[in-house]
C-alpha cells in the first residue's frame, strides 16, 4: 500500500511539473532536445529520493535546483568539448571569425549570452514569476544574490536587446 501511495504521489508531481522543468531547462541551455533529457534525468533523480523529498516543504524548489545543476554541468561539459575541438582544429590567426553583426537578437540568443547564474535568476524571476525567496531556494543562493544577479542580468539584456524590448519582456510576462 505504501509503495502504491508513494508511486501515485510521484506520478502526480511528475504530471504537474515535468513540462515546467523542461521549459526551465530549455531556457537555461537553449537546447530543446537536451531540455527534455535534463528534465527526465532530474525526475529520475527525484524518484530515487522521493521517500525523503515527498516530506519536504518545497519539493518543486528542490526539483528546480536539480535541473539547474544538471543544466550547469551540461553547459560546462559542452564548453570543455568546444575548447578541445577548437584546440584540435585551430589553424592560426587566419581562421578567426569576425564578431556577430546580426541586427536583431531574439531573447533566447540574448539569454544564452548571460552567465549561468544571471540567466537562471532572470529566467526564474521573469519567465516563471518566482519570488526572490523561491528563486534563492531553487538555486541554493541567498536572496541578496538573487536580487543582484537578476538586476545585473536584466541590465545586460537591456544592453543586448534595448530598453524597450526588455521592458516589454517584463511587463508582458505570464501571470500565474
Amino acid at each position: 500500500m505504501f509503495l502504491a501511495d508513494t508511486s501515485a504521489e510521484f506520478h502526480d508531481f511528475f504530471e504537474r511539473h515535468y513540462a515546467e522543468l523542461a521549459r526551465f531547462a530549455n531556457l537555461l541551455t537553449g537546447e530543446p532536445d537536451a531540455a527534455d533529457d535534463l528534465a527526465a534525468d532530474a525526475m529520475i533523480a527525484l524518484w530515487q529520493r522521493w521517500d525523503r523529498l515527498r516530506k519536504a516543504d518545497h519539493p518543486l524548489a528542490y526539483a528546480r535546483g536539480v535541473v539547474a545543476n544538471m543544466a550547469r554541468e551540461r553547459i560546462r561539459a559542452a564548453m570543455r568539448e568546444r575548447r578541445r575541438v577548437s584546440l584540435f582544429w585551430f589553424r592560426g590567426p587566419g581562421s578567426v571569425e569576425g564578431p556577430d553583426t546580426a541586427a536583431v537578437l531574439d531573447v533566447r540568443t540574448a539569454l544564452a549570452r548571460l552567465p549561468f547564474r544571471k540567466r537562471a535568476c532572470v529566467v526564474l524571476r521573469h519567465a516563471f514569476d518566482l519570488s526572490e525567496k523561491e528563486t534563492a531556494a531553487a538555486l541554493g543562493i541567498s536572496v541578496g544574490t538573487v536580487k543582484s544577479q537578476t538586476s545585473r542580468g536584466m541590465a545586460e539584456l537591456q544592453g543586448i536587446l534595448g530598453a524597450r524590448a526588455v521592458g516589454d519582456l517584463v511587463t508582458g510576462r505570464r501571470k500565474q
